[in-house]
């Protein structure tokens, strides 16, 4: 199954193209398991997986929340990427599956970072030790 989408007019009017080379229904995580390709030579990098993931919800007609996109690696010297994704049949199996780093992954940049800082709780602060009197030694 070949998808092919036009990305915004500010990145120079390129086209990705995604193919699903091999799916897969696990119905004990209630996902399809899916490995794909996607050439990008006129996107000039590595599409983000963000876009990857809005584009396979676009093909399997399917929520952007509930898809996450496992690995993408662009193979040397070509302007083809390969990757692994999982498309959940609800957002709350997902969230009950996938691992947190994978989540965190998938996200947007600005939900990263709120995500990745959470407000580390205060040191508990030190009691002071008792001054020594004069005249007791240990």
């Amino acid at each position: 199954m070949t998808y092919q989408i036009n990305k915004p007019a500010s990145k120079e009017d390129g086209q990705m193209e995604i193919k699903i080379t091999k799916q897969q229904y696990n119905s004990l995580l209630k996902r399809r398991e899916i490995s794909f390709e996607t050439e990008h030579t006129l996107t000039k990098g590595t599409p983000s997986r963000l876009e990857i993931r809005r584009t396979l919800a676009e093909m399997l007609k399917t929520n952007p929340e509930a898809v996450y996109v496992q690995k993408i690696e662009t193979k040397a010297g070509t302007m083809l990427a390969v990757g692994e994704a999982n498309a959940y049949d609800s957002v709350e199996q997902a969230k009950l599956v996938e691992p947190k780093y994978i989540i965190v992954r998938n996200q947007p940049k600005e939900k990263k970072e709120a995500a990745e800082k959470p407000e580390a709780p205060k040191p508990p602060e030190k009691a002071e030790k008792p001054a020594k009197k004069e005249g007791q030694e240990k």
